[in-house]
């Protein structure tokens, strides 16, 4: 089952951690996974069993799709696009 950290995850979507500078703004430079916080860390899990879910919960073909995205977000809207269409 999905817990809520990993619906928020598809719902709000997930961005690697990256470096941040003397004035707390974040670089381009992405942090190493063994300086993540937990909150940081707590969200890649997130996103990790959302990823999963949503891999294991499509056929093939709609697999194909989405095989390549490494944020669940992501997935999630071009399943969404795929089985609702746009807005226009």
């Amino acid at each position: 089952s999905l817990d809520s950290r990993t619906w928020k995850v598809i719902v709000k979507g997930w961005d690697h951690p990256e470096i941040q500078d003397d004035n707390d703004v974040d670089t381009a430079e992405l942090k190493l996974e063994e300086e993540w916080s937990t909150a940081e860390d707590n969200a890649a899990f997130g996103n990790s069993n959302a990823l999963n879910a949503l891999f294991n919960g499509v056929d093939k073909n709609m697999f194909r799709l989405i095989k390549k995205c490494t944020v669940a977000k992501e997935a999630w809207e071009i399943l969404r696009t795929t089985h609702e269409g746009t807005a226009k």
